[in-house]
């Protein structure tokens, strides 16, 4: 067997453009040309013998990007040679390179150019455009329009014997001779983004399909190249026979036989690919970085360089992988979970980790519920429809005008437009004025869909108190009021179907500052270690890398299944929570009640309750102790509501229900809006669990705390939402009713208690008005 070749190596990065390198052109004595995003074409050169290239010309003319650049070979105008490029300025530009001016200005193309290549045998320049047209330029003028493409022209190449190949965004390729199409080439599925030509064989195609073909120029497919995940953008070949391809999903490939010999990761997606004279490797980044890869050992990058390029790549796989077309890193963070959904079925995706993961919105009990990791497939992006993470039907870019940028506005089919206008117009800061025009303009952009799947014929006009007209809509007939018509009597009454009571499920804070907690344990550790007196309470580096080690575990709840804790670890967090002073611990109880959410850990505070040491409530009780301080309170009460998630700790809930309520009773009256929002859901979840385990004595004592949070004076409104559901699952069942009717005789009727029991118990049909 013959000896493999070598892989390409880093050779060299071609720093100096500030956005992305879009095009790359290469001189048949190894010059290259770089097109960039930041409206600049730049001339790179490299001495013989060399390893670096260093910047020579820096060409400035275009006003907007520039995407696409090739060699002109000497001639009579350009003796030394020249380059044209072409962006998205609509403008093909022709530069002198010995002064580094601006030659020609071809001006003709009605929308952006996509591509640029130089007609070999007599230097006429080949243009293709967004606007479906490819232009031959000669001395500066045009002397053939090349129209037929269904769809933008993103690829153009010149064939030794004068006739053209181009690829377009209407899936197909197209050989012309002169002006006219002589043959159409289908195959590919999407857009055909790049074109090269394989000596005595054919041509290579590199498609949004994510596939690179080889083609003959009969149109028979002779080779698919499949190992790309996502868009390919480019395509070049070498003397040698080998294929390279530029993709989106970040690699170079090197193909050899149609099989993939090397991938090449970069640190962001690779706009274009070209050979050298010697057979090295040239890529353009979207990091703004050109780079030179090559076999010869004498010519790799030192290894210090090539330790910071692959140190680079691998902080690219957090920060470039995306999920629904959105960065994982722009995803929100857990924390978008405290804020409740809109409608039953919404689905919002939230950073955990380095993965997405996806939240249904149960609206019966009222939660967020996992429906697990988010994995984009090939192309993924270009489908998207998503809006700070929120997946929807429709995203639309939304111009209001007064030069101010366009806005985003997110539409679900079965939304009511209305509903989703009036919303939109209050979130961008602008006048109910243009309700109607929203509303036009949702349903002319959906086909109608919301006026014939997605109205509510029980919608109220909140400006008009009447049915709202929806454009398409049928005329629905009044509706006549219950006195018009009288109803038959029944022995048995209807059962009323209520939004959102019973409360079934069970609320949690499920969201952490893991930074922030690090950094105040971090803090109060380095206080003690400088205190001869507290040095036994500092945290040594060992407990440390434990900390950062639960909370990586933490942060991974889609291994909840499969990851567990050491005992050396919840020995320290036990130490923290008991020993640390009162002051210091709400640190401590954050990172409790996060790790309550683990089942192994659950198991692990009940199974320690069980023997006579019960951290938790020691634990809670420390943190409810004189003085009473508002970070205790809240990250306590926290503590007790996350007791709540996994059954290993339900029994000790109950169990420990009146003293847990009692120790927390005061924070009816906190004036911290989050310690009330704790306790109230503390009492939401009690109010479940005394309905489930038929605590009578439980439920009698939770109506009490619900009601109190109830009043009309809770000036929060998810505060008093929550003890409202809490009131409703209460009073729903027939064992509860008679409680609240015998209010009395438990010492419990206060007048506040008697009118909201009475208000709930005559507005179940829609907790939700009491909200208004």
């Amino acid at each position: 067997m013959g000896e493999e070749s070598p892989q390409y190596t880093l050779r060299c990065q071609l720093f100096g453009h500030e956005e992305d390198v879009r095009g790359l052109g290469v001189s048949h004595d190894g010059v290259i040309a770089t097109g960039s995003r930041d409206k600049s074409v730049r001339i790179w050169n490299s001495k013989e013998g060399e390893r670096e290239y260093n910047l020579d010309k820096t060409l400035v003319g275009h006003t907007n990007f520039v995407g696409t650049v090739a060699w002109i070979p000497p001639n009579e105008a350009l003796p030394a040679g020249g380059l044209v490029s072409g962006g998205m300025d609509t403008r093909v530009l022709v530069w002198d390179l010995e002064n580094a001016s601006i030659a020609k200005d071809l001006k003709g193309h009605k929308l952006q150019v996509s591509n640029v290549a130089v007609v070999d045998s007599n230097g006429d320049i080949l243009s293709a455009s967004v606007d479906s047209t490819v232009r031959r330029w000669r001395n500066g003028k045009v002397v053939e329009v090349l129209e037929g493409h269904e769809g933008p022209v993103q690829a153009v190449i010149s064939l030794p014997n004068g006739d053209v190949v181009t690829g377009s965004s209407d899936t197909t390729m197209r050989l012309w001779r002169g002006s006219a199409c002589i043959s159409t080439i289908r195959g590919h599925t999407d857009t055909v983004r790049g074109l090269t030509l394989m000596p005595n064989v054919g041509i290579v195609s590199a498609s949004h399909d994510g596939s690179v073909r080889l083609w003959a120029l009969s149109g028979e497919q002779l080779l698919e190249f499949v190992g790309h995940t996502a868009i390919v953008y480019s395509v070049a070949s070498h003397s040698s026979g080998d294929i390279a391809s530029g993709s989106e999903d970040g690699f170079a490939k090197i193909w050899r036989g149609g099989v993939c010999v090397q991938s090449i990761e970069h640190p962001g997606c690779v706009w274009d690919v070209a050979f050298l004279p010697n057979g090295d490797l040239v890529t353009a980044c979207s990091d703004g970085v050109a780079r030179v890869w090559t076999r010869e050992k004498k010519l790799y990058a030192p290894a210090e360089e090539m330790e910071a390029f692959v140190s680079l790549v691998s902080s690219r796989k957090t920060a470039a992988k995306t999920v629904g077309g959105v960065k994982v890193e722009d995803l929100p963070g857990v924390e978008a979970l405290e804020e409740p959904g809109t409608k039953n079925g919404q689905t919002r995706i939230v950073r955990e980790g380095t993965s997405g993961v996806a939240y249904s919105w149960n609206l019966n009990e009222y939660k967020w519920e996992k429906v697990g990791e988010v994995v984009d497939g090939p192309g993924n992006s270009a489908e998207a429809k998503t809006l700070h993470g929120v997946t929807y039907d429709y995203v639309f870019d939304v111009d209001i005008g007064d030069g101010l940028p366009t806005r985003k506005l997110p539409y679900n089919v079965g939304d009511n437009p209305y509903d989703i206008a009036d919303k939109w117009l209050e979130d961008e800061g602008l006048s109910p004025g243009y309700r109607q025009q929203v509303v036009e303009f949702i349903l002319q952009n959906t086909g109608n869909a919301a006026a014939t799947t997605g109205f509510d014929p029980n919608y109220v006009d909140p400006y008009t108190g009447a049915n709202a007209y929806v454009p398409g809509q049928q005329a629905r007939q009044p509706q006549t009021s219950r006195s018009a018509a009288p109803t038959p009597v029944t022995s048995t009454p209807s059962t009323p179907v209520y939004k959102h009571v019973p409360m079934k499920g069970m609320l949690f804070f499920d969201t952490a500052q893991f930074e922030g907690i690090t950094k105040k344990l971090t803090e109060f550790s380095a206080a003690w270690a400088a205190e001869e007196a507290h040095k036994e309470l500092a945290l040594s580096q060992a407990d440390t890398s434990r900390i950062q080690a639960m909370i990586a575990t933490l942060k991974e709840t889609s291994r909840y299944h499969a990851s567990s804790f050491a005992d050396v670890d919840f020995k320290l967090l036990t130490k923290m929570a008991l020993q640390w002073p009162v002051e210091n611990i709400f640190p401590v109880l954050d990172l409790m009640r996060m790790m309550l959410l683990h089942p192994q850990c659950a198991a692990h505070f009940a199974n320690e309750a069980t023997t006579g040491n019960d951290v938790l409530l020691e634990a809670l009780r420390r943190a409810t102790g004189e003085p009473v301080l508002i970070p205790n309170l809240l990250t306590s009460a926290r503590v007790a509501v996350n007791a709540f998630k996994n059954s290993a700790l339900r029994n000790w809930s109950a169990k420990n229900r009146s003293e847990i309520l009692d120790l927390f009773s005061g924070c009816c009256s906190s004036m911290n809006k989050n310690v009330r929002l704790a306790f109230v859901t503390l009492v939401l979840n009690y109010s479940v669990l005394s309905l489930e385990n038929k605590d009578e004595e439980g439920q009698i004592q939770v109506l009490s705390a619900a009601v109190e949070m109830a009043d009309a004076q809770e000036a929060d409104v998810e505060v008093r939402f929550r003890a409202l559901v809490a009131l409703g699952t209460l009073i729903h069942t027939g064992s509860v009713k008679n409680v609240a009717v015998d209010l009395d005789a438990r010492s419990l009727a206060t007048s506040a208690c008697k009118s909201s029991v009475a208000k709930v118990a005559e507005v179940g049909k829609d907790i939700d008005n009491l909200l208004k």
